[in-house]
């Protein structure tokens, strides 16, 4: 019988290097404090779900690098026991993210290096040895080799997609952030196979070619709607989820659902990084455990709060008993109609 959670994709290590303030072109800036961390989907997914239930099974499926940083991550995974790593394959150099993190007004740039992540493909998901009932893969348009087209599924992510259902695996997706024209191309086809989708705004919006925020940086609520239901008509079969800051958006095909943010207290915040991936977890967990929508969207919304009171990606993660009594404690922002 299944059981658990599968996380595929990318990995690496965030070296996050606090500054007084980014410098411009040619300029030079001095690094206060260097803190390392575990980065990328399956870390950060992995380590919030063994959080959030010591219990549930998980298995690892990514690759790492015979090198200094592979073994920190191999280290890092190996300290929870209820994850499976034997689906960790070693090749290559492991992915790694410089965060820049800009003390003068909290903000964060990214330098990444993708390494092996660029091997990731088709055949390094053993679908066949696989466990469990859900297998959630990320991120689109950053796994080169599944982002290729594919002649009978559009692309190699979408055949790894079928190939997973068909298995009796239920899937799930999610697609990083970029500014490119590409999501046109390779999300599509692999909305065809997904039960869930759970994006941010700006990955759904682009998905789908209509903005959710304007110039400004508004969120644009009045086509919120619009975009889950186009997703959804793209082929998704169970839920579809947006993220944002002032909320979470659901529709599972029949209703749409709004759900606030918690209202945490900026001298709370400590960090950023993760937020999503921890959003996505819970939501998966309630997949999992057989929440309503809206029910794992509430448990995704307090998993993404508690990931925002530490620096890093999954040191805030509390358990799912936890993240219940946070969801209810905490003030909320105010509602937003869709």
């Amino acid at each position: 019988m299944r059981e658990g959670i599968a996380v595929a994709g990318t990995i690496a290590v965030d070296e996050i290097k606090r500054i007084d303030r980014y410098p411009g072109k040619s300029e030079l800036t001095v690094i206060q404090s260097i803190k390392r961390s575990i980065g990328g989907a399956v870390s950060n997914c992995s380590i919030a779900l063994a959080k959030i239930d010591p219990n549930l099974p998980i298995e690892v499926v990514t690759l790492i690098g015979d090198d200094e940083k592979g073994r920190f991550l191999r280290e890092r995974l190996g300290q929870y026991r209820n994850i499976d790593l034997k689906q960790v394959k070693v090749t290559g150099d492991t992915p790694f993210t410089d965060v820049i993190d800009d003390s003068s007004d909290h903000s964060r740039t990214f330098f990444t290096y993708k390494g092996n992540s660029v091997l990731f493909d088709e055949d390094t998901i053993d679908v066949a040895n696989l466990q469990a009932k859900i297998l959630h893969i990320a991120y689109l348009l950053l796994l080169d080799s599944l982002d290729q087209t594919d002649s009978e599924y559009g692309t190699k992510m979408a055949k790894v997609l079928k190939r997973a259902q068909d298995a009796g695996i239920k899937t799930s997706i999610d697609i990083v952030s970029e500014n490119s024209d590409r999501y046109a191309l390779v999300v599509p086809p692999s909305l065809k196979y997904a039960n869930y989708c759970i994006v941010n705004e700006l990955e759904a919006g682009k998905s789908v070619g209509i903005s959710l925020r304007n110039s400004a940086g508004a969120l644009l609520t009045r086509d919120i709607k619009q975009v889950l239901y186009r997703l959804k008509e793209l082929g998704v079969r169970d839920w579809v989820v947006i993220h944002a800051p002032e909320g979470g958006f659901g529709f599972d095909g029949r209703q749409f659902y709004s759900i606030p943010s918690l209202q945490i207290e900026k001298q709370c915040i400590k960090g950023s990084v993760g937020a999503g991936d921890a959003y996505a977890s819970g939501v998966l967990y309630g997949a999992l455990q057989g929440f309503d929508l809206p029910g794992a969207m509430k448990l995704g919304t307090a998993a993404a709060a508690s990931s925002l009171l530490e620096e890093d990606s999954t040191s805030g993660i509390k358990s799912y008993e936890e993240l219940i009594l946070m969801y209810e404690a905490y003030p909320k922002k105010e509602q937003i109609s869709i």
